[in-house]
């Protein structure tokens, strides 16, 4: 661990400095950490990601990433409290949320590859009561009528009672126009129901949805080819009509929030520059423009940050590279005031 250091930033629109602090909470080089997930459950704050020998492949040729949580009481000192494997899968993108029940929930990707080659991806599942113990991962149901055995539902977002997530099929290497992206829905974490197909070109894949202070859902979409530009759509209950439009940036690793006057914050990997790319956080609204508030300490391989509200504080876990040639994760804490609206 290393101590906390003070950034500045300069918010474009208003010409503002913005402070920040950012601090190393997981990693010595020794393993590649990466994919974070960050939530508040039973007053203390939980920080997921995936831990294995590389972005892959270990030296053997196996991929068996495992998934790690951390704890912390105060978000200064954080601890382990689990390190899960499963033989012959590589568990990825371990992503938390708290369910109805009061269950803390891990949504975790499940791939599994034969002589490095991608056979299938099934989606997995752990669940905890205190925080302190958790399941054995277990794979999660997928409604039949989308499921391909290369399924990947990303991230679970609650609203009244419900839980959404975007799954996406994997389609095979070079198969630009293969991938299907279904909006689910769940009650437990384990079984998911097809709402609808969400009918994006371009390789879509990892998907956000969060909900406005109205109550529409909005959906955050990572696309791989044709422009590469993200997708941001809006939808009323039952969320199968949709309104999309194409964003002005690539997006990698993306999670968001809405502000309490409907603008959004949203932090992603930002490729501006070839080859150097960086975690960055934005400023945006419905319209799907954001503009670029924060550049992080980041460099190599980074980004897929978590973001809570802690307080008067925006809290965002990411994973970096830019310190050694294994990435270690990082936690930012940005005061809530650097994005209000200046009167």
């Amino acid at each position: 661990m290393i101590g906390i250091l003070a950034f500045f930033a300069i918010l474009p629109a208003a010409a503002q400095q913005i402070s920040y602090s950012v601090e190393k909470i997981w990693g010595n080089g020794t393993t590649h950490c990466a994919f974070s997930s960050l939530v508040h459950f039973k007053g203390r704050y939980y920080c997921s990601f995936r831990e294995g020998a590389s972005h892959i492949f270990d030296k053997d040729g196996k991929a068996e990433g495992k998934v790690r949580i951390l704890t912390s009481e105060d978000g200064v000192k954080w601890e382990s409290v689990a390190y899960v494997g499963k033989e012959g899968v590589d568990l990825r993108d371990p992503k938390l949320s708290v369910t109805p029940e009061g269950k803390l929930l891990v949504t975790i990707g499940g791939s599994i590859y034969r002589n490095r080659n991608l056979e299938a991806c099934i989606p997995h599942y752990m669940l905890s009561d205190d925080g302190k113990t958790f399941t054995a991962p277990e794979p999660a149901e997928i409604d039949p009528k989308m499921t391909t055995k290369r399924d990947w539902v990303w991230r679970v977002t609650w609203h009244g009672g419900v839980g959404y997530a975007v799954s996406y099929n994997k389609a095979p290497e070079g198969d630009n126009n293969g991938n299907e992206l279904w909006l689910l829905k769940t009650t437990d974490g384990k079984k998911f129901e097809a709402i609808t197909r969400l009918n994006i070109d371009g390789y879509p894949n990892e998907s956000t949805v969060r909900f406005m202070p109205d109550g529409r859902m909005a959906i955050m979409v990572r696309r791989e080819a044709g422009d590469t530009r993200g997708w941001w759509g809006i939808s009323e209950a039952p969320f199968t009509n949709w309104e999309w439009k194409k964003m002005g940036l690539r997006l990698g690793g993306q999670d968001f929030i809405f502000l309490d006057d409907n603008r959004i914050v949203m932090c992603t990997r930002n490729y501006a520059v070839p080859g150097a790319a960086k975690t960055c956080v934005y400023l945006g609204n419905n319209s799907g423009f954001f503009e670029e508030v924060i550049c992080l300490p980041s460099g190599g391989d980074n980004s897929y940050p978590g973001i809570i509200t802690v307080g008067d504080e925006l809290w965002i876990s990411y994973y970096s590279g830019h310190e050694g040639s294994n990435p270690s994760i990082y936690l930012a804490k940005i005061p809530m005031s650097n994005f209000r609206k200046q009167r």
